[in-house]
Order: C-alpha cells, then structure tokens, then sequence
C-alpha cells in the first residue's frame, strides 16, 4: 500500500512537511512489516503519531513537575519524592526504569541511556538488543542509532509486528493496540481520533 503526505498527515497529526519528510522512512518500514491494509496503516500511525508527538519527538521527553511525575507514575512516587526528582530527566529516567527491560540499578544509568527512542519509543536494553538484531545495528552500544529517522520508523513497525498489532489492527481492535504498545490507555481518545482520520483518507 503506498503512503501519501496526506495520508500520514492525517494519521499522525504532523504537519504537511513533517509528513514528506518522513513519508519514505514510514513507506519503507511498513513495506517491511507487512502494514499494508488501511487498517493496520490506520492503527500504525495513530499509535506513532501519539507516542512521537505527531513525528516530531524520536526521543523521551523525561522533563516531568512533580506533579507530572505523580500524575504519569503514581504508584513509583510520593509527593517527598515527586519533589526531589522534579525537572532532573536524566535521574527520573534512571530511577522509573531502573531493573525494567533488561535494565540495571539505578546506578547504572541504564535508565536514561535506554529511555524511549524512534517512533514508538523503543525503552530499556533488553528491546534495544531485540530492535538493533532485527535492524542490523548496534542499538546497546550505540542507542542514539534509534532515533535516527530510518531507524526510528523501522524500530516502531518492528514493535507494532512482534507485538500482534497486525492481528490486532486486522479485528479493528484498538484498545488492545494502545495497551500493547503504551503499557496502558495513555491519551486513547486522541489515538482513536487519528485512526478515524487515517482510515478516512486513506479511502479518499
């Protein structure tokens, strides 16, 4: 299935010169990963378009208030703790994903040298091994390989593949996609929205 500007436009939510930018990156990982249906096109980048902040973020965002950090992770922190890690994303990074994912303690900096990277936002060294032998790169020695933009769509149509999305996005079923790719429901209303859009221009 080709993709068009305004196709991945209306997807991802990104601007039209967002979406030329990325439309040979995108093409190239969903001919890769059998995406080729407008439903699973659809599901793809809505879920892309959420997690990347419409294309425009290929690496995590960890510059969290305290009440940021209680409101994304209430059980991990404390109104004492929120404080003392407010706005310090290497030390929120190295502490949320401490011991997660094929990680290290929180002295390991595992953390935020595996903080969530490329479209999907790839997190933790055991899914940066995993993506990097599916890609061909050293993604453990080399994480900012991810974020690079061919990396970055190849690494998030890897993810949506291995993780049943394909399946999924076959039965319509988008609140099984979210959770497989967010962990949970985080911003599904808007999700929902951009499949709706996709599908419909994808049929224009």
């Amino acid at each position: 299935m080709n993709l068009t500007t305004s196709i991945i436009q209306a997807g991802t939510g990104c601007a039209s010169a967002v979406a030329a930018q990325w439309l040979p990156a995108l093409q190239a990982a969903c001919d890769q990963y059998q995406i080729n249906t407008a439903q699973r096109v659809a599901a793809f980048l809505s879920q892309i378009g959420v997690e990347s902040a419409s294309l425009t973020a290929v690496v995590e965002n960890l510059n969290y208030s305290a009440q940021g950090l209680l409101a994304t992770w209430p059980t991990r922190f404390t109104e004492q703790t929120a404080a003392q890690y407010a706005r310090q994303p290497q030390a929120i990074a190295n502490y949320v994903y401490a011991g997660r994912n094929g990680n290290g303690p929180t002295a390991s900096g595992d953390g935020w040298a595996f903080r969530g990277r490329g479209l999907i936002q790839i997190t933790g060294r055991a899914n940066y091994a995993a993506a990097g032998a599916a890609l061909g790169i050293d993604a453990v020695d080399n994480p900012d390989l991810l974020a690079q933009p061919a990396n970055a769509a190849m690494s998030a149509a890897w993810y949506f593949s291995t993780h049943g999305c394909n399946a999924l996005a076959d039965t319509g079923n988008t609140q099984a996609i979210t959770r497989a790719i967010n962990g949970g429901l985080t911003g599904y209303p808007q999700r929902l929205q951009l499949y709706g859009a996709a599908l419909k221009a994808l049929a224009a």
